[in-house]
Formats: structure tokens, sequence, C-alpha cells
């Protein structure tokens, strides 16, 4: 593929690489803002690896639900990842370029892992709807084959999607000043340095996005519909309140990521309110990556009873190795 870009010259070298001009660069205390989102990055990692090393290691956690639920903090940690370490790395060395390969390479991730995540919290709404509504055949239809199946698709469909949107946006010329507002490349603000008429694919996104955010979106609404429905009819008050806390943390993770990406993507005249966009961006690609793991942690007796089975055992091994 041949990409376009206008050549700059300074020093009489040629540099096509774009400038990111970082994450509200206005504001007076951007030294304690970079490292509240330094914090915010490490318990994100620390906590979502966490999650998934107590899922491995609880043998009571080998279900389709806690399965999915560690495919979702794999993807919160490489999200997280695509664009925090770069951010904090401009700021300290005091540069803000990114070169037209890795500014493709952050904006193909940044999709993939989006639209991936977007896939699997609509999946993860399946698998709570068969094991309410359809609980005797929930182990033949949740099988492990068909778990598998559910994540390749999510990080297939996310793949996919998102190398056409990264393609299709990187071949653009660009004519005005390289300088990117906004804190890592992003397919609408990258558009607006080309000097093409891009009306036709900015209508596109939009029509992508209705597809990638509000079918899943309905999906999971049409499922939580059915699963409240057969919640009323239980007889059981115990099996009545397990349900629906199950189902309140899963609701409350979507409404974190729906919420954002609907007011990005499709709120009219987005693409004049950059500060508010970098605002979404960051709660949705640094802020709910955080606090997925700890929704799911705090809420999850599974999950809590877990932790502490794991440091009741590792008692006795230090008490063995330390008589």
């Amino acid at each position: 593929m041949v990409m376009m870009f206008n050549q700059e010259r300074d020093n009489g070298t040629v540099t096509t690489d774009f400038i990111l001009q970082g994450l509200w660069p206005e504001f007076s205390h951007l030294m304690i803002l970079i490292c509240l989102i330094l914090l915010v990055y490490l318990v994100a990692v620390m906590s979502n690896a966490l999650l998934i090393l107590i899922i491995w290691l609880d043998y009571r956690l080998h279900s389709p639900m806690y399965f999915l639920l560690s495919q979702l903090s794999l993807i919160d940690m490489a999200l997280i990842s695509t664009s925090v370490p770069k951010m904090v790395t401009n700021f300290f060395s005091g540069k803000r370029d990114i070169s037209q390969v890795g500014c493709g390479v952050q904006i193909f991730f940044s999709l993939t892992l989006g639209i991936a995540e977007c896939l699997l919290l609509t999946l993860m709404s399946y698998d709570r709807y068969v094991a309410i509504c359809n609980p005797l055949q929930y182990s033949v239809i949740m099988r492990h084959t068909i778990c598998t199946q559910m994540v390749i698709v999510s990080w297939l469909g996310g793949a996919v999607t998102s190398l056409v949107h990264t393609a299709y946006a990187m071949h653009f010329p660009t004519c005005h000043p390289r300088e990117i507002p906004h804190f890592l490349c992003e397919v609408m603000a990258l558009l607006k340095l080309t000097c093409e008429n891009i009306t036709a694919y900015v209508k596109s996104v939009v029509i992508s996005s209705f597809l990638v955010v509000l079918i899943p979106l309905s999906l999971i609404l049409a499922s939580y519909t059915l699963i409240f429905l057969a919640v009323l009819h239980m007889n059981s008050p115990k099996g009545r309140s397990k349900a629906l806390a199950t189902c309140s943390t899963h609701l409350c993770v979507v409404s974190l990521y729906f919420g954002p990406a609907i007011l990005v993507y499709m709120r009219p005249g987005s693409s004049e309110t950059p500060k508010l966009n970098q605002s979404l961006f960051m709660f949705n690609a640094i802020l709910t990556p955080m606090l997925n793991p700890l929704i799911y942690s705090l809420r999850n007796k599974d999950v809590i009873a877990a932790m502490k089975n794991i440091v009741i055992m590792r008692r006795p091994l230090e008490k063995m190795k330390n008589p």
C-alpha cells in the first residue's frame, strides 16, 4: 500500500512524523495529571493481571463466565497499554512526535481492542442469558469450544474492522500542520489534517459505528430484558438476588464502555468538540480498564473467595519455608 504524506523540512531533513498535542496541553498542572494517569495505568495492569491469575489458579472459576471475563481483562490490559506508555514517555522526554508507522499501529490496536471488547461484552451477556434462562442446557450450549470460538470472533472481528479503517484513514494526504489534537492517534482526529473531501468516509465511519456499537448494545439489552423477565418468575429469593447481582455487575461494565463510545462516534457534531472527545476517550481507554476488574472483583463473591483461598494456601507454604 502506498501512503501519501506531505513532507516537512526542518534543518534540511525530511520528516513525516506526526505531533501529538497531548491531553489538555493548556492544563496548568500537567505533571499531577500525568502522574495520576500513570498510577491508574499501574493499578489497571496489576488488577487485570491479578484477576486473570486468580481465574487461572482457582479450578472453581474454570467456567465459561470467568473464561470470558479473563479475556475481557486481557483486552483491558492491552487497550490501556496502547496509549498511556506513549503519553507518559512523550511528557517526560519533552518529545511529542510519533512516526507515521507508529501512528498507524496505535490506531490499529486501539480500534481492534475497542471493537473486540464491544463484541466480547455482547457475548458475555449471551452467556448470562443462557445461564439464567436455560440453565439445564448451559453446559451443552456454553462448552469450551464455543467459548473459544466466541473469543476468536471478538478478536478477529475487531482486527478486520480496524484494518479496513486504519488502511483507509492512513492513505489520505495531509496538507495541514501535522499536529494531532489528541493524546493518541485516533481516526477522526487524524482526518482533520487531510486536505481531501472526506465527507463520504466520515459517513462510513458513522455507519460502521452504528453496526459495531448499536447492534451489540441492542442485543445486550434484548438479552437482559429476557433475563429480568426470567428473574421475576423465580421462586427462590436467593437465586433471584444472585442472578441480579451478576447481571448488575455486567450491566455496569457495559454502561461504562458503551456510554462514552456512543457520545464520541454518534453524537451530532462530535468532531467539532475535540476537548470533550479527549475526555471521553480518556474515560473509555484509561479509566474503564482500571474500573472493570475492580467492579468484577469487589462485587463478585466467587472471586473474593478465590482470593482468600489463594492467600490462605500461601500461609502454610511460607511457614514451611520459614519454620
